[in-house]
């Protein structure tokens, strides 16, 4: 799940924290794809209008 289909979902990085019930500064920090945990979660906000991926492996730094 991409960072921008997110936010522009939303409306926002403000109104995507105030979604998720996180602070926008937390939303500023994900990188281009969007954390394993919280992709799930929009899954289920948005009713399955934006996916989590499944295979999606996040790569250390």
């Amino acid at each position: 799940m991409k960072k921008r289909d997110v936010i522009k979902h939303f409306g926002g990085v403000l109104a995507t924290a105030k979604a998720l019930g996180i602070s926008h500064v937390a939303v500023s920090r994900w990188g281009e794809e969007i954390p394993q945990g919280r992709a799930y979660q929009i899954q289920v906000i948005t009713k399955g209008k934006l996916k989590a991926s499944p295979n999606f492996e996040q790569q250390s730094s």
